[in-house]
């Protein structure tokens, strides 16, 4: 399946976020949304979404602009894995995640074997099964954005899109997380912070600064020392990793050296 935007743009109050974005991303591909804070990458992914209506501009589904498909139909083939998560009802962790079945059901059917054995999976695969009958407050951060990511998976979706998937998650369960990702064999579009990460794990990555695509490519081609100064306002040093040969970057305040 395919995912495309042409030419969107988001107006809040009178301010353009999102200024003409187009990108598309393909089966097996891991799309990286990257940019400072207040770039728009949160505003772009929420308007992909419908969260956030736009201006003007489409989001495509396979060719199919996602205004003419039922919402149904979206949620059993595009799944959402959100900044924020807030579910304040005690609801246990297996719960939470058969809630990414429900796209699949109908209205008043309930949940059968096979949607308890493909949670327990989606679980399995976030290091989170041994969690299955915890209260969901009752988890850390950490433990939440992993149950939600599970819930995502459990929709068995054909896209997937990230908002700062890796927040509060220790260094182990990012780099698992992410390498889980990139091996789920869909597409997958996310905001990410981590600049280092982002190089390693993502096939391409889509620059953004004051809302619009600034740079955009593989991670070798465009995470460059001057990219990084001109959208960060940092500076860097970048080099390869003897280890995994992926890009690594180290940050410095250029008035001290």
């Amino acid at each position: 399946m395919n995912l495309s935007v042409k030419d969107l743009k988001v107006d809040i109050a009178t301010k353009q976020i999102v200024k003409g974005i187009s990108l598309s991303v393909n089966d097996n591909e891991f799309i990286g949304l990257i940019g400072p804070n207040g770039s728009g990458k949160s505003t772009l992914l929420k308007a992909i979404y419908r969260v956030l209506k736009p201006s003007s501009g489409s989001v495509f589904l396979d060719g199919k602009d996602m205004k003419d498909i039922n919402p149904k139909t979206i949620a059993k083939n595009l799944a959402v894995v959100s900044q924020f998560n807030n579910i304040n009802f005690d609801f246990k962790v297996i719960d939470i995640v058969l809630m990414g079945r429900s796209p699949h059901k109908s209205l008043l059917e309930s949940e059968n074997k096979n949607d308890y054995s493909i949670a327990t999976e989606a679980l399995k695969k976030v290091g989170m099964d041994h969690y299955s009958n915890r209260s969901f407050t009752s988890l850390s951060g950490g433990e939440k954005q992993r149950v939600i990511l599970a819930r995502a998976l459990a929709q068995k979706p054909k896209i997937l899109i990230l908002d700062e998937p890796t927040n509060h998650l220790d260094i182990k369960y990012q780099i698992e997380i992410l390498s889980l990702v990139k091996n789920l064999g869909i597409c997958v579009l996310a905001a990410l912070h981590d600049l280092t990460l982002a190089s390693q794990y993502c096939h391409k990555l889509i620059v953004l600064k004051d809302g619009e695509i600034v740079a955009e490519g593989i991670p070798k081609e465009i995470v460059t020392s001057e990219m990084i100064k001109n959208v960060y306002d940092i500076d860097s040093y970048i080099y390869t990793n003897p280890i995994t040969n992926n890009i690594s970057i180290d940050y410095y305040p250029s008035n001290q050296y």
